[in-house]
């Protein structure tokens, strides 16, 4: 009975998938766009593996991802307090090795590998953590240098987990001292938290903080205020810390896809009826968004279009008009995308009208994926509807003037050059004096003979590469193209580009 009901989920899945790929023709695609994948950790997808069963899982992860478009990986990296990566001050996570603070054998740093291997694909890679988190339920052991057994006063219990409290100063730096240490020692281009702030509420569980709210109370007489006052801080120490730092890092978060029900708020909020950031998890995402403490946010609306307490064309269109003060992305949830059928077409999925209304938002700048093991499934053809329309040509990172705004110089020393490898394009970076001047990546545009050099059309990318060189698909010699060489800072300001007419 099990069997044949899965099976006929499987092909309700496929048919609704085939049906996109019908729908999508001719699909805009966007020269700037964050086309994200959350890889987790907490679901222990990598828990006991070998290092080499491991890095070939990522591998395989990684070189799909790119076929589909993606050109951002949020990797975790401390899902409670731990690290899958070699930390100066947390245990080794229990989700790498399956025991806490037990290093991996042959030894190897996650966060190490991943860094060079998105960066090899032409990826950014956002190190992603949870803040307070603690324990999780299903962690029965911690290790003996572990926050929560060093420091036992610092933490407290909530429905089987454990939480650094919020209200204590010391706690907001340490979080910061671990992010520096992550930051000094890695090249990430991202520093990401998710949506567990103050633990998400169960009926009949009480936060235990009065002591904190008698001694650290700041003369604020309303609880629920005082509680958001204290992550405020937090988030507002991090990003100044992360900028002090690497300015060039971008520092993101992706909160509960609902700010505050119009109930609630009823100025401001949305339509909807659930679980909120500001009322229920002390979050004001908007405080952070408009006082330019947060880089980029990433609602994760992961409901359905139609949904009857969550509507996600609600939910899109008011973070299009409360979040626009930063870049906006919308955290996508795959797998509900390609179960639902659309409400006007119910022979295809709802990834054609959800992407329809990423379009139609003025401010919506990207995408994040939930998660990353879904798309390369191709769960409901989601991945291959990435890959052959709204993803198939390559994208620059969105811009960030507020940090960066002036293009670096052009590319040196363009020129094809035979090499027992094959017919390769070289250049050499550009001279720079300051961290904003330096060229990052580079991008490779191609023109055939009497086609008009136009770097708006994405179309005419062939890499974004953080190489300096690229090999070229020689055929005949006979096939005249026009290439052109620009190259990108950290913040993706894009220089002048440097002109070369080959024969393939």
């Amino acid at each position: 009975m099990k069997i044949n009901f899965l099976c006929n989920v499987m092909l309700v899945l496929f048919f609704l998938g085939c049906s996109v790929m019908d729908t999508m023709a001719g699909t805009a695609t966007s020269k700037r766009e964050f086309r994200g994948a959350w890889i987790q950790a907490v679901n222990g997808q990598f828990q006991g593996m070998t290092p080499a069963a491991m890095q070939q899982t990522l591998s395989y992860q990684l070189d799909e991802l790119q076929k589909d478009g993606v050109n951002a990986i949020i990797f975790q990296v401390r899902p409670e307090c731990d690290a899958l990566y070699a930390s100066n001050y947390e245990p080794w996570s229990r989700f790498l090795t399956g025991v806490q603070g037990q290093a991996p054998s042959p030894y190897w740093d996650p966060l190490a590998w991943m860094v060079q291997q998105c960066h090899n694909r032409g990826m950014e890679i956002h190190a992603w953590i949870n803040p307070y988190r603690a324990k999780t339920k299903g962690t029965a052991v911690l290790a003996k240098n572990h926050i929560a057994i060093t420091h036992p006063e610092r933490v407290f219990s909530y429905d089987g987990q454990f939480i650094l409290n919020p209200a204590i100063p010391a706690n907001r730096e340490y979080i910061c001292k671990v992010v520096d240490d992550i930051l000094r020692r890695y090249d990430v281009d991202g520093l990401h938290i998710d949506d567990y702030f103050y633990p998400y509420p169960v009926a009949g569980a009480q936060i235990p903080d009065d002591k904190e709210y008698a001694l650290y109370k700041n003369g604020i007489q309303d609880r629920g205020d005082w509680r958001r006052y204290n992550v405020s801080m937090f988030i507002k120490q991090l990003h100044d810390s992360i900028k002090a730092t690497k300015p060039w890092v971008k520092f993101g978060i992706s909160p509960f896809g609902i700010y505050r029900n119009k109930q609630s708020a009823p100025a401001i909020g949305s339509d909807t009826r659930g679980l909120q950031n500001y009322d229920d998890l002390y979050a004001d995402v908007l405080l952070w968004v408009n006082n330019g403490w947060v880089d980029y946010t990433v609602p994760q609306i992961y409901w359905q279009i139609g949904h009857p307490t969550a509507d996600y064309k609600t939910l899109i269109t008011w973070w299009n008009k409360y979040a626009a003060n930063r870049p906006l992305f919308i955290g996508e949830d795959v797998e509900r995308t390609a179960k639902y059928p659309d409400l006007t077409n119910p022979n295809t999925n709802q990834m054609p009208a959800k992407y329809l209304l990423h379009q139609q938002m003025n401010h919506v700048q990207g995408t994040v994926l939930w998660y990353a093991k879904a798309v390369v499934d191709n769960t409901g053809n989601y991945g291959m509807a990435l890959r052959n329309a709204y993803w198939r040509y390559p994208a620059l990172q969105p811009l960030m003037p507020f940090i960066d705004k002036k293009s670096p110089k052009k590319p040196k020393k363009v020129k094809p050059v035979w090499t027992h490898d094959g017919y390769i394009l070289f250049w050499t970076a550009p001279k720079a004096k300051k961290w904003d001047d330096i060229a990052n990546k580079y991008v490779v545009y191609r023109f055939a003979k009497g086609e008009k050099v136009n770097f708006d059309d994405p179309s005419k990318i062939v890499t974004i590469t953080y190489q300096t060189f690229y090999r070229l698909p020689y055929e005949h010699g006979t096939d005249q193209y026009t290439y052109v060489v620009t190259a990108l800072d950290r913040m993706s300001n894009e220089s002048k580009g440097v002109k070369k007419k080959i024969k393939l």
